[in-house]
C-alpha cells in the first residue's frame, strides 16, 4: 500500500497527496473529493492499519470502521482537503468533469500544498502539479485509500443532513444511490432540489 508513495519519494517528491472522490453513481447529492497527505512517521513505520482496522478502499469498510479511520486521519494527517461539487453543477457539465473539479478543489483546500499527487482513476486532474493516475488506486495506494475514506464519510454526513430536509426520499439509508426504494420515491414525489436532473431515473420526472 506504500509502494506508490515510496516510488514518488525516490523521484525526489516530499509532499505527496492521495486524491479520491465519492458519489459518481448516485441520483442525488453532490460529488465529494478528498486530498490527504499522510504523516511521514506513518510512511517510515509502514503503518497500514489503525489498531485492528486496515486502511483500505472505503467501499470495503463497514461504516463504523470508516468513522474511526476518518477521525484518526484528521487527527494525524498534516493535510486534509475536501472539495464539493453540487448536483446543479453536475447537471451543467457532466459527472466526470464535476468529479475532476471536486478533486481540484480538494487539493486547493489543503493547508500544505503537495508537490506530487496520486489520483484515483484513469484521468489526471487539471492542475499544474506532477501526478500519477492509478486505476483502482484506493486499493493500491494508502494515501488514496485514506482520501477515499474522508470523501465517503464526508459525503455520507452531507446526505444525512439532506435526509432531514427531504425525509421522503430516504437519503439516510441509500445516500442517494439508485436503490429500488429511492427510484420509487422519485417516481412518487418527483425530484428534489438536490437530485441530478440529467441522470436516468430522475430526468424522466423533470417537468
Amino acid at each position: 500500500m506504500w509502494s506508490f508513495e515510496a516510488h514518488a519519494r525516490k523521484k525526489g517528491f516530499a509532499s505527496i497527496a492521495g486524491v479520491d472522490e465519492a458519489g459518481r453513481g448516485p441520483l442525488a447529492g453532490p460529488v465529494v473529493s478528498a486530498a490527504v497527505m499522510l504523516p511521514s512517521d506513518w510512511f517510515e513505520n509502514g503503518l497500514t492499519a489503525v489498531g485492528t482496522i486496515a486502511i483500505d478502499d472505503s467501499k470495503k469498510l463497514a461504516p463504523r470502521k470508516r468513522e474511526i479511520l476518518f477521525d484518526r486521519i484528521y487527527r494525524d494527517a498534516p493535510g486534509v482537503g475536501v472539495g464539493v461539487v453540487t448536483a446543479e453543477e453536475i447537471d451543467r457539465t457532466n459527472i466526470l468533469q464535476a468529479a475532476l473539479r471536486s478533486m481540484v478543489l480538494a487539493v486547493r483546500n489543503l493547508v500544505l500544498q503537495p508537490d506530487y499527487l496520486l489520483v484515483d482513476g484513469l484521468f489526471p486532474i487539471p492542475m499544474d502539479l506532477p501526478q500519477e493516475p492509478i486505476v483502482k488506486g484506493d486499493a493500491k495506494s494508502i494515501s488514496i485509500a485514506a482520501a477515499s475514506i474522508v470523501a465517503k464519510v464526508t459525503r455520507d454526513r452531507l446526505m444525512e443532513c439532506y435526509h432531514r430536509q427531504y425525509p421522503q426520499y430516504g437519503f439516510s439509508s441509500h445516500k442517494g444511490y439508485p436503490t429500488r426504494a429511492h427510484r420509487l420515491a422519485v417516481a412518487l414525489y418527483g425530484p428534489s432540489p438536490i437530485h441530478r436532473k440529467t441522470f436516468k431515473g430522475v430526468r424522466e420526472y423533470v417537468e
